[in-house]
């Protein structure tokens, strides 16, 4: 009875084990994030396929809607 309650346990921790990789829902892996979804629902400081324009508007959310300091104020 015990190897039965262990070979039970081994098989279904192992089935665990097989997962398939998920897809990822915005496309691959490899673009850089400020190249854009391809939708329209984006900043309106921000064009898709400009870096310094990504870059600007990641500096100004975390200055003004993301620092607990200057929200205090």
């Amino acid at each position: 009875m015990k190897n039965i309650v262990l070979t039970v346990s081994c098989a279904l921790a192992l089935a665990a084990c097989g997962e398939s990789p998920q897809p990822h829902a915005l496309g691959k892996n490899d673009t850089a994030p400020f190249t854009g979804t391809g939708k329209a629902f984006a900043g309106k400081d921000w064009k898709q396929g400009d870096k310094a324009s990504w870059e600007s508007s990641l500096k100004a959310r975390a200055q003004n809607t993301q620092n607990d300091y200057s929200r205090m104020n």
